[in-house]
C-alpha cells in the first residue's frame, strides 16, 4: 500500500522540485552510478508552483508499488527539474526505475554541502521536520514503520529546497556516468 500526502502550496517558480527518501547503503568504492545500486527508494516527493505531493511505501513489500506509481508520474512532471543533490536522485532512479532522468538544476552549490547549513545561512524555517535535515534518521524511522514522521521529513525537505531555489537559484548538475542495468 502507498500512503499519499497532498496539499496545495503556492510557489513562485516554474518546474518541479524532487526529493526522495531511501533505505540501503552506498557503494563508495564507485564514483559512477554503481554507487547507488544497493539503495532502494521508499518515498517519492515533489513540489511545483501549485502543489506538494509525497508518496510513501508502507513497508518493504510496498516498494514495488511505489516504483510503479513513480514511473507513471515522473515523465509528466513540469520541467525544469530540481533536486538538492541531483546525482543521488539520478542514481537511485537509474537503479530503481531503469530511467536516466535529466535534472536541470542542482540546489547545492558544491558536493556534500549540508542542507542544514544552507537552511541556517539563508534563514529558511525547519518546516516541522522531525529530523532537522537528517536523512539517516528518516531512514530509521521508515524502517521502524513511523511513516508519519518520514512523510513529515520529506514534506519539509521539499519546502526547504523550494526556498533554497527561490533564495539563491540553482547550478548545473554535475555529470554522472551510468553503468550497468
Amino acid at each position: 500500500m502507498i500512503i499519499k500526502h497532498k496539499e496545495t502550496v503556492k510557489s513562485n517558480f516554474e518546474g518541479t522540485v524532487i526529493d526522495i527518501e531511501t533505505i540501503g547503503g552506498f557503494r563508495d568504492q564507485y564514483r559512477d552510478s554503481r554507487r547507488y545500486e544497493e539503495i532502494r527508494m521508499v518515498i517519492f516527493g515533489f513540489l511545483n508552483k501549485n502543489a506538494l505531493e509525497v508518496l510513501c511505501a508502507e513497508g518493504e513489500r510496498s516498494t514495488d508499488e511505489l516504483l510503479e506509481e513513480t514511473w507513471k508520474i515522473i515523465n509528466g512532471l513540469e520541467r525544469s527539474l530540481y533536486a538538492f543533490n541531483s546525482e543521488f536522485e539520478r542514481g537511485v532512479f537509474f537503479y530503481n526505475l531503469g530511467m536516466k532522468i535529466d535534472f536541470d538544476g542542482e540546489l547545492q552549490k558544491r558536493p556534500r554541502e549540508r542542507k542544514a547549513s544552507v537552511r541556517r545561512e539563508l534563514g529558511i524555517p525547519n518546516y516541522d521536520d522531525p529530523f532537522f535535515d537528517d536523512g539517516y534518521r528518516c531512514m530509521i524511522a521508515w524502517q521502524n514503520r513511523e511513516f508519519d514522521k518520514a512523510i513529515a521529513h520529506n514534506r519539509a525537505c521539499l519546502l526547504k529546497e523550494r526556498d533554497i531555489l527561490l533564495k539563491r537559484g540553482s547550478t548545473k548538475p554535475s555529470e554522472l556516468e551510468f553503468v550497468g542495468k
